[in-house]
């Protein structure tokens, strides 16, 4: 069966220097302290260690296929969103971030499918690199559950979603820059706490705000099955109904209606939770996904699934490959 891993990241091996080229920031850069391994500096801080996985193209291949996966959907890592900085260098950040992406997806075309990145903080810039994206052959783009703290409702992001829908891309929202981070640094709550709380807050605004009714053919998907949005509907659902006038002020429309509009990934770690993600969601958008390479994601690619769960063969085929084609606007034919 044709598996597919909906989300991954990935990145060049070579980063340039860009708080010394730029001249001012905390951007990411790389030092390659150790054979097959790197440090991700942020300015003179360390951010984390990664391995050769993390940007070799093939090394990746090779894991993916001892576990039975033969495609990856590849993104670039959050940390490199960069939307802080100025517009400019936000964008050269993201053609080269893309364009080393786009090399990889021709190189290996029945491996990998791209997102690339945008310079969310302007508009116009977003728009620009979005088209640009889809000429050199990336299929979509990842953009963060928030950008500079602005909510993913704001009328300011229309002409992207116009842009998405008009070129066929698909648009996979990412949790990052997790709001309340700085009280609650210890225990690595931004990730266990944050990051979930993060892709409700993107959902619900995308919902409350019309944007999926003002774009009902944009085709996106929320990381982490969907964070604490389908975990938390009942409450959502129930703020909607006794106080619509604090939460129905742009969309009368019961944000219910909206389960089963967008995908989902699978990265619930717990089969019970995936059982309610399908039963709410139903298979046809729901796939699988990893967060390869990192430590908190799915590393056996969906297996509690096929051990754990009951699923039937239509499923199963949706979850591994139908529902990722379906968001992605792809043909299983092409990785033949």
């Amino acid at each position: 069966m044709l598996k597919i891993d909906a989300h991954t990241h990935i990145m060049p091996k070579s980063l340039p220097d860009w708080s010394k080229k730029l001249g001012y920031g905390a951007f990411i850069h790389l030092d390659h302290h150790r054979k097959g391994a790197a440090r991700m500096m942020q300015g003179d801080r360390f951010f984390r260690e990664v391995m050769s996985n993390c940007w070799h193209p093939q090394e990746r291949i090779d894991e993916y296929g001892a576990r039975g996966v033969q495609v990856q959907v590849a993104c670039t890592i959050p940390v490199l969103f960069a939307y802080w900085a100025k517009p400019e260098d936000t964008h050269e950040i993201a053609k080269h971030l893309n364009d080393d992406l786009a090399r990889t997806v021709q190189d290996h075309p029945r491996h990998y499918v791209g997102l690339g990145t945008l310079p969310m903080q302007d508009t116009e810039r977003a728009v620009q690199e979005l088209e640009r994206c889809a000429k050199i052959g990336l299929q979509g783009v990842q953009i963060g559950s928030n950008i500079n703290g602005h909510n993913l409702s704001e009328r300011r992001f229309d002409p992207i979603w116009a842009a998405c829908e008009k070129l066929g891309m698909a648009v996979m929202v990412h949790p990052w820059d997790m709001m309340g981070k700085e009280m609650m640094e210890k225990y690595w709550l931004p990730w266990l706490v944050g990051m979930p709380a993060e892709t409700s807050r993107a959902l619900c605004s995308l919902i409350f705000s019309g944007v999926f009714d003002r774009f009902p053919k944009m085709r996106v998907m929320m990381s982490h099955a969907s964070g604490a949005f389908l975990a938390t509907l009942g409450r959502i659902e129930h703020g909607f109904n006794c106080r619509p006038d604090l939460v129905a002020v742009d969309n009368p429309n019961n944000p219910r209606k909206y389960v089963g509009h967008f995908w989902v990934d699978s990265i619930t770690h717990d089969a019970r939770l995936m059982n309610y993600v399908l039963e709410m969601q139903g298979a046809s958008r729901v796939m699988m996904g990893s967060d390869y390479p990192f430590p908190l994601g799915d590393l056996e690619f969906g297996k509690y699934m096929e051990d754990e769960m009951d699923l039937s063969k239509a499923d199963r085929e949706q979850i591994f490959h139908g529902s990722a084609l379906s968001w992605l606007g792809l043909s299983a034919e092409q990785f033949d």
